[in-house]
């Protein structure tokens, strides 16, 4: 299976194959195919073995697309189910759905063999800016003090974690982390060492370890267990040693599956910090919802918060929250978005009482994450909510225009430009076959316009594919099109061309004239003695002949 390069270029087989043609509708497919490209109906020498490498790869297409199994395989997934390693051992006779399942199966175990392979490094980077003298501005008395007419800005407090794992056994990892702090000229560190072991597929044990300047060592061990198929438990019991003594902790917690989108929660804190907590969260394509109750010392709190998820290319959300307790009350809003394959931008305003405002500003980069907590005011001022609300998104708006458009649009052109060189061989390969199968078209090509003419059928007069500029300020860039008129009219049957969705390309006689790059179809068609036209997308489907396609000669 894995030895089907060329299944791409199977022609009008594939075509019909992957968009539900009955095996009646393939077989007729590939046997028109055959009847073009047999080598027994070319004489000349480099058109009979031109015609023989092409009637090869039609063969390799429909024993591909004549089993269920592969055919299958392929109409899901293309080229890359087929080369994916396992198929071999998979049971046949497995409906679409089950086919999906298992590619999805085979698709994480080699991604799990990929990162026993390597590290998983994770990190986070705070910064705590205290703003307030933004805002809260001593008394005018004050003003004469020497440096007292800027405002004074000030990093507060900084936080740095990072870990790494490292695979030793299939079921046994090793994970490095450590941190560092500082608060208003007060800080420290602490490294932790843990050892986790899968004990099987329901569970996983971890024993933990660890030390700091401010603590002392730190013994823990961590437990997940599936109970059932939607309940599972996990457990955290810890021993902290310092100079006060012994402090034991435990955690527990049990999680259920309310439904397919929905988790409920149930955590019980014992320690330092004791605490009951139960909490519900809906989580679906489109939205995130929680709500959660805690009961506790010193902080007992209810939240409630939801996360509106755009479906849009740049994956933007939008979210809010509300959290009362005995410390006051928190309104929290923001929203988050995607500036680039790797990276996600998100920006909060937190309003409470009494902690004032703040704005919160993140970015996650990969697996690393850069958070910037700015305190703007101790006091509700509508001021600091105004700026904190527009500052951020005229900055975004302005960044995005000048900085991140730019960037994204040159690093799409670099992309390209190493696509573009990376595949000139095969490209170079596909146009001479392509030109060889127009070559080959040419005896059929005549006989098909002489019937469609004795009946005053499909003509097609002109046909192009490829990158049309049709817009005035895309003159600079330049038109990459190929004629195929030829290839489109060896398609045409009874007066009439369908053409399925997906990409024109793979077609008899086709080839990508702008890899990477937007295309279209433009086809000039004649039918019944009148002159149409008609321009489609790559992978748009087209039926022709049309009223709709008609030219109206008379503007």
């Amino acid at each position: 299976m894995s030895k089907l390069p060329e299944i791409e270029k199977d022609r009008e087989a594939w075509h019909a194959a992957i968009h539900g043609a009955s095996c009646e509708e393939l077989k007729a497919a590939y046997r028109r195919l055959c009847m073009l490209y047999h080598p027994d109906k070319h004489r000349d020498p480099e058109l009979k073995s031109q015609a023989e490498r092409l009637f090869n790869l039609v063969h390799q297409a429909y024993e591909v697309l004549s089993d269920p199994q592969t055919r299958a395989i392929y109409d899901i997934y293309g080229k890359r189910g087929l080369e994916m390693e396992g198929w071999e051992v998979v049971e046949r006779r497995r409906t679409p759905a089950e086919i999906r399942e298992e590619f999805e199966r085979l698709q994480r175990e080699r991604e799990e063999r990929r990162l026993q392979q390597r590290t998983n490094p994770k990190g986070t980077i705070s910064v705590g800016i205290d703003a307030t003298d933004l805002f809260d501005r001593y008394e005018e008395e004050y003003e004469d003090v020497s440096g007292s007419g800027f405002p004074q800005i000030e990093i507060n407090k900084m936080h740095i974690s990072q870990s790494i794992e490292a695979p030793l056994t299939a079921s046994d990892t090793a994970i490095l982390s450590g941190s560092l702090s500082t608060q208003n000229g007060n800080g420290g560190g602490s490294i932790n060492f843990a050892l986790r072991r899968v004990t099987s597929a329901k569970g996983w044990g971890e024993l933990e370890f660890g030390a700091g300047d401010l603590q002392g060592p730190l013994f823990g061990l961590k437990l997940f267990r599936n109970l059932t198929s939607r309940c599972f438990v996990t457990t955290h019991c810890a021993l902290q040693f310092s100079s006060r003594g012994v402090r034991p902790g435990l955690t527990t917690v049990l999680a259920r599956n309310l439904d397919r989108n929905t988790v409920g929660y149930l955590q019980w804190r014992w320690g330092v910090q004791s605490a009951m907590n139960t909490s519900i969260v809906r989580d679906t394509k489109t939205s995130h919802f929680t709500v959660a109750l805690q009961l506790g010392i010193p902080h007992s709190f209810a939240l409630i918060s939801y996360q509106h998820k755009f479906q849009d290319d740049d994956q933007t959300r939008v979210k809010g929250s509300l959290k009362a307790g005995f410390f006051g009350t928190v309104v929290e809003y923001g929203a988050e978005r995607k500036i680039s394959r790797h990276s996600v931008l998100g920006a909060a305003v937190s309003i409470g009482v009494p902690q004032g405002v703040s704005l919160k500003i993140k970015l996650n980069r990969a697996s690393q994450t850069y958070f910037f907590p700015i305190h703007l005011t101790d006091q509700l001022l509508p001021s600091a909510v105004f700026y904190a609300t527009v500052g951020p998104l005229v900055l975004y708006f302005a960044l995005h225009r000048l900085v991140i458009k730019p960037y994204l649009r040159a690093q799409k052109e670099k992309e390209l430009e190493k696509q573009r060189e990376s595949t000139a061989t095969d490209i170079l390969q596909k146009k001479q076959e392509a030109e060889a199968a127009v070559r080959l078209m040419q005896e059929s090509v005549r006989r098909i316009i002489e019937a469609e003419e004795s009946r005053m059928g499909l003509i097609i007069v002109n046909a192009w594919y490829g990158k049309f500029v049709n817009d005035k300020s895309k003159k600079s860039e330049k038109v990459k099109v190929i004629d195929v008129t030829v290839p489109l009219q060896c398609l045409v049957k009874d007066s009439k061309l369908i053409l399925t969705e997906t990409s024109k390309a793979g077609l008899p006689g086709f080839y990508d004239p702008c890899v990477g790059e937007e295309k279209n179809l433009k086809v000039l068609y004649q039918f019944r003695g009148v002159l149409h036209q008609v321009m489609a997308l790559d992978s748009e489907a087209l039926r022709i002949p049309k009223q709709s396609h008609r030219i109206d000669t008379d503007g």
